[in-house]
């Protein structure tokens, strides 16, 4: 890691973050915590927040207001199912506000909040908790290397 590496696509970085709600509420702090250690492009971070990043170096500070469709996208109303009970374990007690978990076809998980359960059925919610949100994203940078080259990249 360098004092003097800006980030650019592929850096690895160690970064403290911060992303706060509208109303000040902390959705997530690493502020006092173990940093996020990460790659530029590889996932961690959604493409709005990553934007935010470059350029930076290590010892960088930076507070921005993004709108949702900077950060983690509009709510999808398509994105609310309802599922019967009987999707569930029997032993599979769901309540208001629980996230859970759901097998896709392909092996994946994706989770999925629980908004209301009413009767046999269950509407859960798929959406990124975040989305709709505008949010404050704060970070502070600790160390930055260069991305990798050569050969472990293809065209």
């Amino acid at each position: 890691m360098s004092d003097h590496q800006e980030i650019l696509p592929g850096s690895p970085v160690i970064l403290h973050l911060s992303i706060r709600l509208e109303d000040g509420t902390e959705a997530v702090s690493t502020f006092g915590e173990e940093p996020v250690a990460l790659t530029m492009g590889d996932g961690t971070l959604q493409p709005g927040l990553e934007l935010a990043l470059y350029g930076l170096r290590p010892g960088a500070t930076q507070t921005l207001k993004l709108l949702p469709g900077q950060a983690y996208g509009p709510r999808d109303p398509d994105l609310i199912q309802f599922m019967p009970m009987t999707e569930f374990d029997g032993t599979f007690t769901p309540e208001t506000g629980q996230i859970v978990a759901f097998a896709m076809p392909d092996g994946d998980e994706v989770p999925g909040m629980i908004r209301s359960v009413d009767g046999g059925r269950i509407e859960v919610d798929f959406n990124h908790p975040l989305a709709g949100h505008e949010i404050t994203f704060e970070v502070e940078i600790l160390g930055v290397s260069a991305p990798p080259t050569g050969s472990d990249r293809h065209s």
